[in-house]
């Protein structure tokens, strides 16, 4: 293809939910044009207003990558804001966990948590796409076949009407869910399990004076012997989740009244409306490649997990934008091993990261539902010695809360030299270390009025952070010659309050090269110029070198 022709090429990507939505405005970023597939209908308000709410937990670092994308601060504006996870076994608080909360309503910061409707997310992500001028979402387009060959995708759609065409690609992205056609087109299998227990969740709008928290409660005198979820949404919404027995129906609970005595147990005499309710079983599945030749699966159609701990869509949105950068460059490749190991980094990477979520939602459905007689005496015993031995309350799982995964291992990752352990609890700091997402913090950079905190400088190509600006200086000539884009800034010009150059460890000899996604790539000694180059190379694809021992783990 040439260098014309491939420029003008779109992306297909089938699916316009979050996921692929994500995935199309994380290539707009880049230049990189994408045509949106989607079987449905066209989506209207009253479409997102009948959906349900669905995911409703957003974490920090998810809410930045929808900030590069311009689609943040109404999300942010309108969700519900919580910093603490509480669980209860019957009247007793067990186990607490809070995270930090910089946010104080500014562009400065981001919550660590906000809850806020799957619809109203896609919604907000459709907005942007439909500014966006490289974007194009094509309704009632199924897909129904596609081949792939050395210049690109060929996609077989069946259109409005019954019609059939053929679209052509550089690359496709499967982001059409867990009964994903271009995951049954490549022939790639779908292991995992689906659990048998069930979980009733009701969005009720109702004035309620609980607190604004999450809130686990393990054996409840209003669902004894099971456990009951509850968070707070806008509009005065709560989402409830109750784990209810096998063989549970719904309808049936309506009719009986029953379901409304189930929610007077909670809300008591107050007025109260069901706003969208939901039966639900739960899987544990991940596909065996996340990446064939130029075809990429992302989000559901890549991995399922169970909802306790909010894994399944933030997961799906980091999916979106680490393929969007990767693509990107593969497009403009000098050679076909630089697009193949990039496209292949997109599995290694992001198939990693799913078999952590698969380790982590695994454990805690076992701790949920337990299916041996030991784990349920192990969860009964571990929950009682709760009440009064705070050294128990560890134990405890009721879903660990999603955080993004780390690539020290990655091949596009240049090893630290030194390991260093990076620790594993929920809201705990991360040292800068090669793999880690980078800091954040307040920054002033005088040709980018608009950015107010460092990570709004990433998104379109690498960025590389100085201590001084005569070391900027340098590392902007030694990869002046790289054939991406590189933005070098200088900690002495950007960083206003000292909070950067702390957080990043940076005593004035050491240079971070971070990645379009924000992760660091590698951590090098600020007069190491020439491994700065070689470090972005590594970054694009090009062979790293044997990789070394390290302790650092995600």
């Amino acid at each position: 293809m040439a260098n014309g022709q491939r420029a003008n090429t779109p992306v297909l990507v089938a699916g316009a939910g979050p996921v692929g939505l994500s995935a199309a405005l994380a290539l707009a970023r880049c230049g990189v044009p994408t045509l949106v597939l989607e079987a449905g209908p066209e989506r209207d308000a009253d479409y997102f207003a009948s959906t349900g709410s669905k995911a409703i937990c957003f974490q920090r670092d998810v809410l930045d990558i929808f900030d590069r994308f311009g689609a943040a601060d109404r999300l942010v504006a309108e969700g519900t804001t919580w910093t603490t996870a509480r669980t209860y076994y019957r009247q007793h608080e067990v186990r607490t966990v809070t995270f930090s909360d910089d946010s104080d309503g500014s562009t400065a910061s981001l919550p660590p948590w906000i809850n806020i409707s799957q619809a109203r997310v896609e919604q907000e992500l459709l907005r942007r796409a439909d500014a966006e001028p490289l974007i194009a979402v094509r309704y009632e387009h199924e897909l129904t076949g596609a081949s792939q060959d050395r210049e690109g995708v060929t996609a077989h759609v069946r259109g409005s009407g019954g019609h059939t065409l053929s679209l052509r690609g550089s690359h496709l992205v499967g982001a059409d869910g867990p009964r994903s056609t271009v995951r049954g087109l490549l022939g790639v299998e779908f292991p995992g399990e689906s659990f048998a227990d069930r979980f009733l969740i009701c969005d009720i709008r109702a004035d309620l004076p609980f607190p604004n928290e999450r809130r686990f409660f393990f054996d409840p005198e209003w669902n004894p012997g099971r456990q009951v979820l509850v968070h707070q949404c806008p509009d005065s919404v709560w989402r409830i989740d109750w784990q209810v027995p096998d063989g549970y129906d719904l309808q049936e609970e309506r009719d009986s009244g029953a379901l409304d005595r189930r929610i007077r147990r909670i809300v008591g005499e107050r007025p109260y409306e069901v706003v969208w309710s939901s039966v639900y079983r739960f899987h544990e599945r991940c596909a065996e490649r996340f990446a064939v030749g130029r075809v990429l699966l992302a989000g559901d159609a890549a991995h399922l997990y169970a909802p306790f701990g909010a894994r399944g869509l933030n997961s799906g949105v980091q999916d979106a934008e680490n393929l969007g950068w990767k693509i990107a460059l593969a497009r403009d490749a000098g050679s076909a091993g630089n697009a193949e190991l990039l496209l292949d980094s997109y599995h290694t990477e992001r198939w990693a990261a799913a078999q952590e979520n698969l380790r982590v939602t695994g454990e805690t459905m076992r701790f949920l539902v337990p299916h041996s007689d030991a784990d349920a005496r192990r969860r009964r015993e571990t929950l009682q010695r709760a009440v009064t031995d705070s050294g128990a309350r560890s134990e405890i799982d009721s879903g660990k809360l999603a955080e993004p995964y780390w690539y020290p291992e990655s091949p596009l990752t240049t090893p630290a030299p030194a390991s260093e352990l990076v620790p594993e609890e929920p809201g705990s700091y991360r040292p800068p270390v090669p793999g880690v997402i980078c800091p954040d913090g307040p920054c002033r950079v005088a040709d980018r009025p608009g950015a107010t905190r460092l990570r709004q400088l990433f998104g379109s190509g690498f960025t590389v952070l100085t201590a001084t600006s005569s070391q900027a200086r340098a590392v902007a000539e030694a990869v002046a010659e790289l054939p991406v884009p590189v933005a070098t800034h200088a900690l002495s010009d950007i960083d206003t309050t000292g909070e950067l150059a702390w957080s990043l460890q940076n005593d004035g000899e050491t240079v971070h090269v971070v990645r379009p996604d924000a992760h660091l790539c590698a951590v090098l000694p600020a007069h190491a110029t020439t491994a700065v180059a070689g470090a972005l190379r590594r970054a694009c694809g090009d062979e790293a070198p044997a990789r070394t021992g390290t302790r650092v783990r995600a």
